[in-house]
């Protein structure tokens, strides 16, 4: 068991792993106010990834797995040049379209592992 979060009402969500059960002698205000499966709305989901330091150091990572092979500064350049190429407002120098796909490979396998560990933790 792990716990993900306290939402601003108070309740506190928590991460259940495959073969753990709750322990049966809880005090009645604890074992009535759980909600087994949990499915979060979409305003409980936004505020469980704000306040989860789990999800947070995951975000990070993210960050950190693209600032491995990227600068800030690239990311800020692959940004202009694809939103110009996509505008018709700028034309690739030769090699600069291998590049920037090669970056947004390289993001979107971060972001994935990203989604992977979220989906863990059920979210």
């Amino acid at each position: 068991m792990q716990e993900l979060a306290t939402l601003p009402d108070g309740r506190t969500v928590v991460v259940l792993f495959d073969g753990y059960t709750l322990p049966a002698d809880q005090p009645a205000e604890i074992t009535d106010s759980i909600v087994n499966p949990f499915v979060p709305t979409d305003a409980e989901l936004a505020q469980i990834k704000n306040s989860s330091v789990h999800v947070q150091a995951i975000y990070n990572r993210i960050e950190q797995m693209i600032r491995d092979k990227y600068s800030a500064s690239d990311e800020a350049k692959f940004a202009r040049i694809g939103v110009g190429a996509a505008l018709g407002a700028y034309n690739f120098a030769p090699g600069e379209q291998e590049e920037l796909l090669a970056f947004g490979d390289h993001c979107e396998a971060a972001r994935q592992w990203g989604r992977a560990e979220r989906a863990k933790l059920g979210l």
